[in-house]
């Protein structure tokens, strides 16, 4: 190890992993703590769901991201308690001593004071989900081939999407090409017109932190993708063939089907609760973490917290998005803060966290995107906007390998649309239908 202060980073997601990765040349021994041993590219979860990739496409184990940086060494644990008074970090097995402590634990699924409907809608938050969405959805198929009752057979190919956000678009539009490829190709009794794709939004629009003219593009590219969009469709009952959405102040719509897919809204780790009772701070909304312009807790300006579970805000006081760009900035803007204190520069405290939003984009099937980009806030849709969206999420895929075999993989299903990743790994989804 390289120094004698010590940075105890939780969480190996963007934002933990770029503060790592920033501090390689600060004369600071890291210890990176994560459940996982792996790191997640969540953007391209929704790919793993539905069969384009293979969840070792978008995961690299952070062994191998940071093996040559020798001031930093991962464990893998899960974090049971923080001491900030003693300054540790307890996991089941070990204690970690910390001069500077960074927490990076993201966040979880949250359906609004309902988590039994986790049961019957899973959320898309881990590589285990992805995995689970996709048997389900492709055991949908083969119930549906089996199935002689009409009724039966269009419930079976009935698949609601709750959340019209990037997740919920993004996965609506890669299942309606998936399934009616597959109803085409793989299954010849069953017509592609009973295969129904229902993505239900609370809100007013899909991708509603959009401009209009995107909106207006997004709801264009779903109809061509036979997506009924319920807009003003909130969500009251979830049940294991159907569910109830209240479009209306007393009118409800029931919907059967067997396959429901929770995009609809996140909560902070639980690891928060267990900060905010060790700090004393109030959890904010979602259960995140208050923090100050410089992402410290107040009272604790060596314990930062980044990424999903901070309740950070922009300078104009607006919550700042959970977006991997967002965390990935906070880990670097906290590295250079550790560089700055262990260097003894005066200026540490001077500079708060300033967020620059280079833009924010969502794919929409075949081709076809809506990005806002760049400082000027350029619109693209279409082609040029999910040429920017490939770029951007290749070039932010971790390490190099998996950068070319997610390429090779993209250009194969785009040229051929055959998913080599569709595969039913377990009979749990055929059962429960």
């Amino acid at each position: 190890m390289g120094g004698s202060h010590r940075v105890v980073i939780v969480g190996g997601g963007f934002g933990g992993l770029a503060c790592a990765q920033a501090l390689k040349k600060v004369p600071v021994e890291v210890t990176l703590i994560d459940r996982r041993n792996f790191h997640l590219f969540q953007p391209l979860l929704y790919q793993v769901a539905t069969g384009d990739l293979s969840p070792a496409n978008i995961a690299s184990p952070l062994r191998a991201i940071l093996r040559h940086q020798k001031n930093c060494r991962v464990v893998l644990g899960n974090v049971e308690s923080i001491d900030v008074h003693e300054q540790v970090v307890r996991t089941a097995g070990e204690s970690f001593s910390y001069d500077t402590l960074v927490v990076a634990a993201g966040s979880t699924h949250s359906y609004f004071g309902h988590d039994e409907w986790a049961e019957f809608a899973p959320g898309l938050k881990t590589v285990e989900d992805a995995t689970q969405i996709r048997n389900r959805i492709l055991a949908a198929f083969e119930v549906a081939a089996l199935e002689t009752d009409a009724e039966r057979r269009r419930a079976a190919l009935t698949f609601a999407i709750i959340g019209a956000g990037p997740t919920g678009v993004e996965l609506a539009g890669a299942l309606s090409e998936l399934g009616h490829y597959l109803l085409r190709n793989d299954f010849p009794g069953i017509d592609p017109s009973e295969m129904t794709i229902v993505l239900c939004e609370a809100g007013k629009e899909p991708l509603e932190m959009y401009p209009e003219p995107l909106i207006k593009k997004t709801r264009e590219a779903l109809s061509r993708l036979h997506v009924r969009l319920m807009t003003g469709g909130m969500v009251t009952e979830i049940h294991p063939n159907h569910i109830v959405v209240q479009t209306g102040k007393e009118s409800f719509e029931t919907l059967k089907t067997c396959n429901v897919i929770w995009a609809a809204g996140v909560q902070a780790s639980p690891l928060g609760k267990i900060l905010a009772e060790s700090t004393g701070v109030e959890q904010a909304r979602a259960g995140k973490i208050p923090v100050q312009h410089d992402l410290s807790i107040p009272g604790y300006p060596n314990i930062y917290v980044i990424g999903d579970l901070a309740a950070a805000k922009s300078k104009d006081g607006q919550p700042l998005p959970a977006l991997a760009p967002v965390a990935m900035q906070q880990g670097k803007y906290v590295a250079g803060r550790i560089s700055k204190l262990v260097h003894g520069d005066p200026e540490v405290t001077d500079k708060p966290f300033e967020y620059r939003d280079r833009g924010s984009m969502a794919v929409i099937g075949r081709y076809s995107a809506v990005a806002v980009v760049g400082p000027k806030k350029w619109q693209l849709s279409g082609w040029l906007a999910w040429l920017a969206w490939l770029f951007i999420h290749l070039m932010e895929i971790t390490q190099f390998r998996n950068r070319l075999i997610v390429l090779i993989q993209w250009g194969w299903t785009y040229w051929t649309r055959d998913r080599s990743a569709r595969l039913i790994t377990n009979r749990e989804g055929v059962d429960s239908n």
